[in-house]
């Protein structure tokens, strides 16, 4: 792998890993929908 060319975009990355993983395990915050919940990780 090449890696990633800034901080941000590895950060954003690792977010979305961890999201689909918080889906597919049914760990939702009550009332946020996955996309607000995923900004909120992705800061």
């Amino acid at each position: 792998m090449l890696g990633f060319k800034s901080f941000a975009s590895a950060a954003s990355v690792l977010a979305g890993i961890e999201l689909v993983n918080i889906i597919r395990k049914g760990q939702f915050t009550p009332g946020l929908r996955p996309f607000q919940q995923f900004a909120q990780l992705a800061g």
